[in-house]
């Protein structure tokens, strides 16, 4: 299956940037250090999160890497890590929802991206039957958090499987980045911090060796609510455990280290 590409201009509104083609009910926010990228995105269906920023600034990236995003939704991903120091030679978003896909792509012919982003349409499960196995330097995925069993009837189809496990267990998202990492590659999650010991145990029996590892917590004196994982393929038992990454410093402020992250994504 190839990129997926916008075939019709549907109901188009007036964009706020000409360069976006957008669609009802869509806007363009702006990413990246003096907002350099900008990407499409609707109240509609499931927006990106601090916890895209998180992960865009906390994965390895170097210049020379092939990096795949399992679960791409919009695309946001892809754009952070291109805003990094060492932008990786190219990234690949894989998504299964047709609307987040259509808008993420849009979202790269809109920052003239083709070269360096392919948004693919497709079922992270059959990633590896469409790219090879051991193909990427880097693996990201910011993964649907709860069961599909724990999901809100009251929530959209798009924001559902954003968040539970409909179309992908967290088993299946490690063993397929797993599959399609290259030996001594990296791999990176974002995920709740209570999974924490599923995500650890599906990362060690698929030969992923947890490296780094950061949690976030909301403020200071709560429990995480977040944790970032780094893992090398075939790597050796080491695990470096970082500084916690706290979110609010009081009600409605960020502290210094999110605020420069936000100035930097």
């Amino acid at each position: 299956m190839g990129a997926v590409m916008m075939t019709d201009a549907g109901s188009l509104c007036l964009p706020a940037d000409d360069r976006f083609s957008l669609k009802d009910g869509e806007r363009v926010d702006f990413v990246g250090e003096h907002q350099r990228f900008g990407i499409i995105q609707s109240d509609e269906v499931f927006s990106f999160s601090l916890d895209a920023l998180f992960l865009g600034q906390f994965a390895t990236v170097h210049s020379s890497d092939r990096v795949i995003d399992l679960g791409t939704g919009n695309g946001i991903l892809p754009l952070l890590l291109l805003n990094r120091a060492y932008q990786p030679k190219q990234v690949i978003g894989v998504e299964i929802q047709p609307r987040l896909a259509d808008m993420a792509t849009r979202s790269v012919l809109g920052n003239g991206l083709q070269k360096k982003i392919e948004i693919v349409r497709l079922d992270l499960k059959n990633a590896v039957w469409q790219f090879g196995a051991e193909q990427f330097d880097l693996v990201v995925s910011n993964p649907p958090y709860r069961p599909q069993a724990a999901g809100d009837a009251s929530q959209n189809e798009h924001k559902r499987i954003a968040k539970h496990e409909i179309y992908c267990t967290l088993e299946e998202v490690i063993g397929t980045a797993a599959r399609l990492v290259k030996t001594g590659g990296k791999v990176a999650f974002v995920h709740r911090a209570d999974r924490l010991v599923d995500v650890l145990f599906q990362m060690r029996i698929n030969k992923v060796e947890p490296k780094r590892l950061r949690l976030v917590h909301p403020y200071i004196d709560r429990e995480p609510s977040l944790v970032l994982v780094e893992g090398i393929k075939n790597g050796g038992p080491e695990l470096r455990i970082l500084p916690p990454l706290i979110v609010h410093e009081q009600e409605g402020t960020y502290t210094a280290e999110i605020k420069e992250l936000y100035a930097r994504s």
